[in-house]
């Protein structure tokens, strides 16, 4: 099997619009990083975001997307009731998440009591929210972000534990923004480590890490290696990652997305908001349709429910 054989670039276009019923897993719609001491809902106006956004998911759900998950985790910017009326006015299930972001400077987007409580109070905490559900609405995921050192900073290794012995206790599957290859084996290794299945684990942002064996590697452990952030700038790099997955019998095991939105609270009217369209509109084209249900239909199903 050729490069262009593997990805399929020699195929007719991807079908397009209702064609398709996709998920988008790494999306936003919302973003505040003021930092975990000072977020609040009163820094920004609902009725704003859902006028901004709303004609944005409107044309996503033109493309076929029928759920975005939200990957916006607590103290920057979760905001669960937001996503349910967004998603009562468009049709597209918009799914939230529990857990705590320790990337960033300094830690800021923690709140205090992570840096005192145990792992598993930390988890006590995220599964009283999948249990009873934030405002009403029930996360379905697990959100977390670590600063991505080799070995992994103790608040990392903190986090990814809670993470686990969550989705041990709900069955929710663990994304983590994370990266740096190394940190992802490491991670998966605690993630095995209290008992839970590698296929439970997403490696968020792995189109970071240049080093096509440790996409491999993470894979074949049965973990799920996740390239989003897609946009034209990065369009060829995504491919390469694609074919090089397409070439080891690894699709199954991929996921792609394309981290835009960023509703950025703080900024006029919400800053620049990237649209949802390009993986559709762009990405995806010339796609063998066999490998676009793979990624956008399929394993979204097999990785999050």
């Amino acid at each position: 099997m050729t490069r262009r054989e593997a990805l399929g670039l020699l195929a007719a276009p991807a079908l397009q619009g209702a064609a398709f019923q996709t998920i988008l897993v790494h999306e936003h719609i919302l973003v505040d990083f003021i930092g975990a001491n000072e977020v609040s809902r009163s820094r920004y106006d609902a009725r704003e975001v859902i006028r901004i956004v709303k004609p944005y998911l409107e044309d996503l759900k033109r493309h076929g997307c029928r759920r975005l998950q939200e990957c916006t985790p607590n103290y920057l910017g979760r905001d669960p009731k937001l996503l349910q009326k967004l998603s009562e006015e468009t049709g597209i299930e918009i799914w939230t998440n529990t857990g705590l972001y320790g990337a960033g400077k300094d830690f800021r987007y923690l709140p205090p009591y992570a840096m005192t409580e145990t792992p598993e109070e930390l988890a006590a905490r995220w599964v009283l929210e999948a249990k009873r559900g934030i405002d009403g609405v029930k996360p379905r995921f697990i959100k977390i972000g670590v600063s991505g050192s080799n070995p992994l900073h103790p608040l990392d290794h903190k986090l990814i534990t809670a993470a686990a012995i969550t989705s041990a206790e709900t069955g929710l599957t663990i994304a983590s923004h994370t990266g740096n290859g190394r940190a992802a084996l490491e991670q998966l290794e605690v993630v095995q480590s209290r008992r839970v299945k590698p296929s439970k684990f997403v490696w968020v942002h792995a189109q970071s890490e240049k080093d096509h064996s440790i996409h491999e590697q993470v894979a074949r452990a049965g973990a799920w290696v996740e390239f989003d952030g897609i946009s034209p700038k990065t369009a060829r790099w995504h491919h390469e990652c694609i074919v090089y997955m397409a070439e080891q019998n690894l699709l199954n095991r991929t996921l792609i997305s394309q981290d835009a939105g960023w509703y950025h609270v703080g900024e006029p009217g919400g800053g620049e908001f990237r649209d949802y369209s390009y993986i559709y509109t762009n990405f995806i084209q010339g796609l063998e349709e066999r490998i676009v249900r793979q990624l956008l239909e399929v394993n979204p199903v097999e990785a999050f429910g």
